[in-house]
C-alpha cells in the first residue's frame, strides 16, 4: 500500500519516516517547497544517525529514504490506499482539504487526520462518504513515541476503522480505540497534570521547582508539570487547554489558569523562546525546590487524585476501555504507571476520601468525584483483578 501524508512538519516527517522504515512508498505533500526540502535533509541526518548507532544497515537508511516522494501536488495522492493528514489545527482548512483529498482518491482510500484535539465527525461532514474518515492521532516524536490514538466518527464504517487499525498495528505502534471527544484519552486525561499544578501554585502553597520536584523525586514522573509545560510550549499548552474546556461546554474541571495565559500573554513559552516557569538562557540556574517529604506527598497526592478521577470518568463515559486508558498514559506520555492500576494500588476508597474532602473545601465542581468511583467504592470493587 502506498501511503500519503500531508504536511512536512515535524509530526508529518515522523509519520513518513515510520511508514519508510515498515516497507512503505511514502509520498509526502507540502506546498512549501522549504519546508518539504527541510524535511528531507532532516530525515537524512535521522537516518546516518541511527546508521552510526547501529540500529540500521546503510542499506536500510537508503532503501527507507528511497521510498519517499517528495511533492508540492496534492495530486500526486491519487493511488494511495491511505492518506494521513498533519496539518494546522483549523477545522475550515481541514474540511476544504478533506473534500478535495476524496475527488483525487479511489473509492478505497481511507482519509485520516492526525488531529489532537478537532472532531473526527466534524472533518468528516465534508466529505460524500463519509464513511472513509478516521482519526489517527500519533504523538510527537512520532518514530519514538509508541502510542497511536484511533479514533473512529460516528460515520466511520467498521471496514475503515479495523484497516486503519491493522496497518498501524503492523507499524509496530501501540494502538488505542476512543471516543471521538474533545481530547481523545491523553489529552483529556491529562489535563490536571497541568490544571492542579498550576491552581496548587497559584494558591501559594508550592512554586514551581517543588511542585516539579514532588511529581518526579516522589511520584516517579519522567517530567514535573511545569518542565514539561515549558517543553511543549506554554502557547500550545494553554491553547489545547482553552479548546478541551470550550469543547466540553465550560465544564469547571477543564479550566484553564491565568497564570498559564499572562506567561503565554507575555511570551514566555518556554524552551523555545528562552524563557517559560524557568530561564533557559545561557548561564540560567533552576531555583532550588523545598525537598520537604509531607508537602512533597501532599502535593502528588492532590494531582494525582484528579488525574485518576479523570481517568475513571473516561471509563465511565465509555472514551476507551480500561486497558486502552492505563495503555494510552503509560505508552503516550509515560506515566510511571496506568491510572486505573495506580488506583487499585492505593485504594479507590483513599482517592474518593481526598476527592470529597476538596470538593467540600472549595465548593467546586472540578472536584466532582467520577459516579463510576462512587459506585465501585460502595461495592468493593477494583479495575483490575
Amino acid at each position: 500500500m502506498t501511503v500519503g501524508v500531508l504536511g512536512a512538519g515535524t509530526m508529518g516527517s515522523g509519520i513518513v519516516q515510520v511508514a519508510a522504515q515498515n516497507g512503505h512508498d511514502v509520498i509526502l505533500v507540502d506546498l512549501n517547497e522549504h519546508i518539504l526540502g527541510k524535511s528531507k535533509e532532516q530525515l537524512a541526518k535521522i537516518m546516518n544517525r541511527l546508521v552510526e548507532k547501529g540500529r540500521v544497515t546503510a542499506d536500510d537508511a537508503q532503501q527507507t529514504q528511497e521510498r519517499i516522494t517528495y511533492s508540492q501536488d496534492i495530486h500526486d495522492f491519487k493511488d494511495c490506499g491511505i492518506i494521513i493528514e498533519a496539518i494546522v489545527e483549523n477545522l475550515d482548512i481541514k474540511s476544504k482539504v478533506f473534500a478535495q483529498l476524496e475527488q483525487i482518491t479511489g473509492d478505497n482510500c481511507i482519509l485520516a487526520s492526525n488531529t489532537s484535539s478537532l472532531s473526527i465527525a466534524s472533518i468528516g461532514a465534508s466529505l460524500e462518504n463519509p464513511e472513509k474518515i478516521v482519526g489517527v492521532h500519533f504523538f510527537n516524536p512520532a518514530p519514538l513515541m509508541p502510542l497511536v490514538e484511533i479514533i473512529p466518527a460516528v460515520q466511520t464504517s467498521e471496514n475503515t476503522l479495523n484497516s486503519a487499525k491493522s496497518l498501524i498495528d503492523g507499524w509496530g505502534k501501540v494502538t488505542v480505540v476512543c471516543k471521538d471527544t474533545p481530547g481523545f484519552i491523553v489529552n483529556r486525561v491529562a489535563r490536571p497534570f497541568y490544571g492542579e499544578a498550576l491552581r496548587i501554585y497559584e494558591e501559594g502553597v508550592a512554586d514551581f521547582a517543588t511542585i516539579d520536584w514532588a511529581m518526579t523525586a516522589i511520584g516517579g514522573f519522567r517530567m514535573g508539570p511545569f518542565t514539561l509545560m515549558d517543553y511543549i510550549g506554554n502557547d500550545v499548552n494553554y491553547t489545547v487547554t482553552e479548546t478541551v474546556f470550550k469543547a466540553f461546554y465550560y465544564d469547571p474541571r477543564y479550566k484553564p489558569s491565568f497564570t498559564q495565559k499572562r506567561h503565554s500573554e507575555a511570551g514566555y513559552f518556554g524552551r523555545k523562546s528562552g524563557r517559560g516557569y524557568f530561564d533557559y538562557s545561557e548561564g540560567a540556574t533552576r531555583p532550588e525546590p523545598n525537598e520537604d517529604q509531607a508537602l512533597g506527598k501532599e502535593i502528588l497526592e492532590r494531582i494525582l487524585v484528579m488525574l485518576i478521577n479523570e481517568a475513571v470518568d473516561a471509563v465511565f463515559l465509555n472514551i476507551g476501555s480500561k486497558e486502552a486508558i492505563d495503555l494510552a498514559m503509560t505508552k503516550g506520555v509515560n506515566y510511571p504507571k496506568g491510572l486505573l492500576s495506580w488506583a487499585d494500588e492505593i485504594g479507590l476508597e483513599n482517592v474518593l476520601s481526598k476527592l470529597e474532602a476538596m470538593f467540600h473545601e472549595y465548593g467546586e465542581d472540578r472536584y466532582r468525584p467520577s459516579p463510576l468511583m462512587r459506585r465501585m467504592v460502595a461495592k468493593g470493587e477494583k479495575f483490575f483483578a
